[in-house]
C-alpha cells in the first residue's frame, strides 16, 4: 500500500460510482488485544460484502482522510484513512494505520464479492 494521494484516490472512488459494488468496512481500536488490559475499552465494527450502489463518493481531509459514499438513502463513511491500493483484482483498498502501524480502519470497494 502507498500513502493516500487525494487526487488519485478520488479518481478511483469515481470509477466505482453508479455501479453495483461490494463494500468491506472494518474498524477496531484493539479488540484483539483487549485481554492484555482489562481497563481498556475496545470497540469495533465489521461489515463484509454489503451490496450497494453509491451515487458519488468524496475523499476529504489533510491526513488522515475521510471517505464518504452517498447512497440513495444514506451514507457509508470511514475516517482515519492513511493508505490505499488498487489491487490486481481491481479492488480499491483503503486503510488507516495508527501511529503504532496497526490497522485501525479499512474500507474496500469491489465489483465482485470479497472472499
Amino acid at each position: 500500500m502507498e500513502k493516500i494521494q487525494i487526487e488519485k484516490v478520488q479518481q478511483l472512488i469515481n470509477q466505482f460510482a453508479s455501479k453495483q459494488v461490494y463494500i468491506h468496512l472494518e474498524t477496531t481500536n484493539g479488540a484483539y488485544a483487549s485481554h492484555n488490559n482489562e481497563s481498556f475499552f475496545s470497540a469495533g465494527a465489521y461489515i463484509r460484502n454489503a451490496e450497494v450502489t453509491y451515487e458519488h463518493g468524496k475523499i476529504v481531509g489533510e491526513g488522515p482522510f475521510r471517505v464518504g459514499l452517498k447512497l440513495p438513502i444514506g451514507w457509508i463513511y470511514a475516517e482515519g484513512l492513511t493508505h490505499f491500493e488498487l489491487d490486481e483484482e481491481g479492488r480499491l483498498l483503503l486503510a488507516g494505520h495508527g501511529y503504532d502501524g496497526k490497522l485501525a480502519v479499512a474500507l474496500e470497494i469491489s465489483t465482485t464479492p470479497f472472499e
